[in-house]
């Protein structure tokens, strides 16, 4: 009877290690298969994941592409790994990474590896020089951009959605709507087929953001934000590189609007012909468009280039001073005063060459 019991149990213990080597072997071969296919090949490799494709669909978009190094054992993760997230767009991923690594990448959408291109906004760009950047990106000419830009009925879609923008970019003066409102920095291009909707509100997003932490300030100003980034554009045209300088021109045109002066500033009215020149001509300065503040007083209809942060902040942090008056010499030097005869000496001892004008 007892001899009987013992073979009974050795044949148990014997079932169990069977049973345990089984399962061991099982898992490393499972694990062995959501290995990488080379782990010394980094070399990229494009996939693109289609809208609605589920866990088992992408593990043989994966296999198609050479990244799966045992079918079945992937096909398991994915129908147990739990990818409830996943991300349709198209990623940069190699032979080195493991099954689980590349269905996590997919299912968080990973930025570091969507494929993507880059474009800039640059600041103190007009918008019209920024749209001609922007072809270098995207598939749409010059011409294309700003008849989105320029259209009504998507400018009203465009207010309708950003608390910032008012009816006030319609206004019959207003030479672009947009100009001012996209925000200039670098942008990342996800999207294989981006449309100029896209990448118009990747822009205003960022605007969105930077205005918004800037809200009260700005609420507090006085300003509306279309005057607000109006005054901030004039600040950069005429700062120019010089940002050390920003607050203190900015103070000056505050005074000069406190006491109903007009700015006098020449880059608005460079701005009405779509140029930067020093030496305008009296034809210019004697413009009727609304843009001239060497004409008249007061703000112009919409900004007059794109505005960095740092522009924003020198007209809300505005350096406190009774300077009417600034000129920049042609070494960049940039000379205050608080009177006509003082700004008037400062021309005439830092006079701008026929040299300097054609560099």
């Amino acid at each position: 009877m007892s001899k009987k019991g013992g073979i009974n149990l050795k044949a148990i213990i014997v079932i169990l290690l069977i049973v345990v080597v089984a399962l061991t072997g099982g898992i490393i071969y499972y694990l062995q298969g959501l290995g990488a296919v080379d782990p010394d090949n980094k070399d990229d490799v494009t996939v693109t994941i289609p809208n609605g494709s589920g866990a088992s669909s992408i593990v043989y978009i994966l296999n198609d592409e050479g990244l799966i190094k045992n079918l079945t054992c992937a096909r398991i993760n994915a129908k147990f790994g739990g990818y409830d997230s996943l991300q349709a767009n198209t990623y940069i991923l190699n032979k080195s990474m493991t099954v689980t690594e590349m269905m996590n990448i997919i299912n968080t959408g990973d930025f570091e590896y969507l494929s993507k291109s880059s474009f800039e906004m640059k600041e103190g760009y007009r918008i019209q020089q920024n749209a001609e950047l922007l072809t270098q990106s995207i598939p749409y000419s010059a011409k294309e951009i700003m008849n989105v830009w320029n259209d009504k009925e998507y400018l009203h879609t465009l207010i309708d959605k950003y608390w910032f923008l008012t009816d006030e970019i319609l206004n019959k003066d207003v030479m672009f709507p947009l100009e001012g409102y996209l925000y200039p920095d670098t942008y990342f291009i996800t999207d294989d087929n981006p449309t100029i909707e896209s990448v118009t509100e990747m822009m205003l997003d960022q605007m969105d953001t930077q205005l918004s932490s800037r809200r009260d300030q700005i609420e507090a100003s006085g300003f509306t934000v279309n005057e607000f980034l109006s005054l901030a554009s004039i600040v950069c045209k005429e700062g120019g590189s010089n940002e050390a300088e920003a607050p203190h021109i900015a103070g000056v045109f505050i005074n000069r609007l406190k006491q109903g002066m007009s700015l006098g500033s020449d880059v608005t009215v460079c701005y009405i012909y779509q140029e930067d020149r020093v030496d305008l001509r009296e034809s210019q300065l004697n413009s009727t468009s609304k843009y001239n503040t060497r004409k008249y007083a007061g703000l112009t209809p919409g900004p007059i280039c794109a505005v960095p942060a740092i522009d924003m902040d020198a007209v809300l942090n505005y350096e406190k001073t009774d300077d009417l008056f600034f000129y920049a010499g042609p070494d960049g030097t940039v000379y205050y005063a608080t009177t006509n005869e003082g700004h008037s000496k400062n021309v005439q001892e830092h006079p701008w060459t026929e040299e300097d004008l054609a560099q």
